[in-house]
């Protein structure tokens, strides 16, 4: 999108047929409640927020590239036609997420673990809703130093799969 600076306090944005002209002016706002406030067709980058509540603000057609956050709670968040690509989650509480029709092709998951004693959502019985996969492509997928105790596999294609590099089609074969 083509940026014109006509004056030290205005922007001409033009994108297509569409030209607007936008006043500058960098504002400080301190211990204010913007609450029902609308932002249309505004430039808003390199933003400094902190100690803000952003509850139930409605996002939509954003460019948050390269943004960072960080101690956020995003509970309840739904993220739909978004490209999360390259985006890293670390530290992260992300019980009961729900993630459909993503693309995950190059996706690497590290450390995930249950709950340990501290955390606010550990349970010291260790009755935790499961993990699961359903319709989903794992193909050439890789599993390293897992724990996966008490795992149940059903109705799936295990063509190819293997424990430690023995076929598991040939261990069932051999019962």
């Amino acid at each position: 999108m083509p940026v014109e600076v006509t004056h030290a306090d205005q922007f001409i944005i033009s994108k297509g047929d569409m030209t607007m002209s936008l006043k500058v002016e960098p504002l400080d706002l301190q211990k204010a409640d913007i609450s029902g406030s609308k932002w249309r067709e505004v430039r808003a980058e390199e933003l400094d927020i902190d100690n803000v509540s952003l509850a139930k603000t409605k996002i939509n057609n954003v460019n948050m590239s390269q943004m960072s956050l960080n101690d956020v709670n995003m509970g309840g968040i739904k993220i739909s036609n978004a490209n999360l690509s390259g985006v890293g989650i670390q530290h992260a509480n992300f019980s009961h997420a729900v993630i459909d029709h993503v693309h995950l092709f190059g996706t690497e998951f590290h450390n995930v673990v249950l709950p340990m004693e501290g955390d606010g959502n550990f349970n010291p019985e260790e009755k935790y809703k499961p993990v699961s996969f359903q319709n989903c492509n794992l193909s050439k997928g890789q599993l390293r130093n897992c724990d996966l105790s008490n795992v149940e596999i059903t109705d799936c294609d295990i063509t190819g799969l293997k424990i430690n590099g023995i076929l598991i089609s040939d261990l069932i074969k051999n019962n």
